[in-house]
């Protein structure tokens, strides 16, 4: 199983001014790198190299805890399918480029899997699907409460 946290970064996001974000890192590792490693095959193929990654963590103050927005149930949801929004856009509207998953909850684990974003079918196998002890992930959540 993999370990998470959830980081908050003070990041401009194209509306003036810093802002908390909230960005998982897997093991050490900012989300949006590991989605830039595998999206960049595809938008170099589309010729646009700089979209891969091109993601921003969310608004803090939407998806901290006690937010179970990263448990399975979304307050923001691009395709309206039980898809979670993990990363929006650098530009600071999540909807405008984000980055989803399906979040399934059980008993012992959290998983992510079905990975999309919202305007390229790009293949995410190499992301794969992607598991956490539950007592672990929400220990890292409830410490972005503060």
């Amino acid at each position: 199983m993999e370990r998470i946290e959830f980081r908050t970064i003070e990041r401009e996001l194209g509306v003036g001014g810093l802002l908390p974000t909230l960005v998982p890192y897997l093991n050490g590792v900012a989300l949006p790198d590991l989605v830039r490693r595998v999206e960049l095959p595809s938008a170099r193929r589309e010729g646009n190299p700089d979209l891969a990654g091109g993601y921003a963590g969310l608004l803090k103050d939407e998806v901290c805890w006690p937010s179970r927005h990263y448990l399975g149930d979304p307050v923001l949801s691009h395709f309206g399918t039980g898809d979670t929004v993990l990363l929006g856009c650098v530009c600071g509207e999540w909807g405008c480029w984000p980055f989803t998953a399906i979040v399934t909850v059980t008993a012992d684990r959290v998983a992510w899997s079905g990975y999309r974003t919202g305007y390229r079918d790009w293949d995410y196998r190499e992301l794969r699907d992607i598991a956490f002890d539950r007592s672990q992930y929400e220990q890292a959540l409830r410490a972005t409460a503060d």
